[in-house]
């Protein structure tokens, strides 16, 4: 720990970009989507839900707000590894909260207690990886990150879902198993936060950057950089829109799928789900975005925004198809959630480069965080309409609402095409 300061990371990215990017989607996951298969199981309406799990996005939302903070104290190593050792706490804490009379009330505040830490969490980990990477080298690791954050996802939709049903079978009670599930989590952070305050790499530039009586100020002036950008108002209607369908489709994947089929889902248990969503499902999702990182880094975003927008939209159709037929054959089922997460995946991998490219200048840290929030915002209003419009119409009119909430996103990218630089993106260049 007291080795000198160096102008470049002293370790090789592997040895921390894995673990950090697993750290970071972990909680993320756990707070939007395993919530939701968690309170889906305790017999919660789809309604209540998708309006309850939805506002877990608001720290992810208003993030911006106390983003610069990381940037003015303390570095954005110590704020890794220490907030690793809250959320490990939290997931402790849920574990302990489930088995209670009011364990709704009391679980969702220890999210919303996790929603805070992980989001804070995401601001540390996203400036680190600017500051501790050369420049030449982010573009080259964006599959990297992305891969292990998936793993992440793979690990907690697939592995926990499926470990939970089979604890549920094991035990009977639905309490013990997702409480020993939690406990589980809660061991694995305290692990990560160990290794990661020792394995980080000590960046020259990571430092705060708090200069007396002048904090308020730098820090207003943050936003102000940010919001003094030439086009900031179609660089914000396209954070908005880009997931506007995805976001009300993800919201109720899970319910749609673990719904039987009288009430129009597909019937699977938690075992299938950990299958079919959370392995084959993320297995797709995670070669989409190695895929697009890799296309982008050859042809460039520019050239790419197009088909990267329609790869991820067209494949809601599986959705759909899922709903009007209602196939019982797993292979059937999973081959159809494949196609859709590889398309989603590999047309994420844009919005990501777009906002790197936003967030380049002094202030990238905050600044990225800024447009993350907007991403999120752009996540929780549609997602907590999501579960009242399916319980109003069934899931079939639903998808084709989804599929008609993509049109936004097209036009976004009509106009947003033409601001990007055509060699952006592409190694070397």
């Amino acid at each position: 720990m007291n080795a000198p300061a160096v102008p470049a990371a002293p370790r090789h990215p592997w040895a921390w970009i894995p673990t950090l990017y697993f750290a970071e989607g972990v909680p993320y996951v756990v707070v939007m989507t395993l919530s939701t298969v968690l309170y889906k199981n305790l017999g919660l309406s789809n309604t209540d839900i998708a309006l309850y799990t939805s506002w877990l996005y608001l720290p992810w939302v208003i993030k911006p707000l106390w983003s610069p903070l990381v940037d003015l104290f303390r570095t954005k190593r110590f704020w890794i590894w220490s907030l690793q050792f809250v959320l490990g706490v939290a997931f402790a804490l849920v574990a302990l909260t489930l088995p209670a009379p009011k364990f709704f009330q009391l679980s969702l505040a220890v999210f919303w207690l996790m929603a805070f830490s992980s989001a804070t969490h995401d601001i540390a980990a996203d400036g680190f990886y600017l500051l501790a990477m050369p420049t030449g080298e982010q573009a080259a690791f964006v599959g990297v990150r992305t891969t292990f954050y998936r793993l992440a996802t793979l690990s907690a939709q697939g592995g926990l879902v499926f470990l939970a049903g089979k604890l549920i079978a094991a035990t009977g009670s639905v309490t013990t198993a997702w409480s020993l599930v939690f406990a589980l989590l809660a061991a694995v952070f305290v692990l990560l936060g160990a290794y990661h305050l020792f394995a980080l790499p000590r960046p020259e530039l990571d430092r705060p950057t708090a200069q007396g009586a002048d904090v308020g100020r730098e820090f207003l002036a943050v936003f102000a950089s940010f919001f003094r950008r030439p086009g900031i108002g179609l660089i914000l209607f396209y954070l908005l829109v880009y997931r506007l369908a995805e976001s009300q489709a993800l919201k109720l994947l899970s319910p749609f799928l673990l719904d039987q089929p009288a009430q129009g889902g597909i019937g699977l248990t938690n075992e299938q789900l950990g299958i079919a969503y959370g392995t084959v499902g993320i297995i797709a999702l995670t070669c989409g975005g190695l895929v697009g990182g890799w296309a982008i880094s050859r042809a460039g975003l520019r050239r790419l925004l197009w088909p990267m927008i329609f790869s991820m939209h067209t494949p809601i159709v599986a959705f759909l198809l899922l709903a009007l037929y209602q196939p019982s054959n797993l292979a059937v089922i999973s081959t159809a959630i494949a196609v859709e997460q590889f398309g989603y995946g590999f047309g994420f991998t844009a919005y990501m480069l777009y906002m790197i490219k936003v967030a380049e200048g002094p202030h990238k840290t905050a600044h990225y965080a800024i447009c993350t929030g907007f991403m999120a915002l752009g996540m929780m209003v549609p997602g907590m309409a999501a579960g009242w419009i399916e319980d109003h119409v069934g899931y079939v009119k639903f998808f084709i609402w989804v599929l008609l909430a993509t049109i936004p996103s097209f036009f976004a990218t009509a106009l947003v095409a033409k601001t990007i630089d055509p060699a952006f993106g592409k190694k070397n260049a």
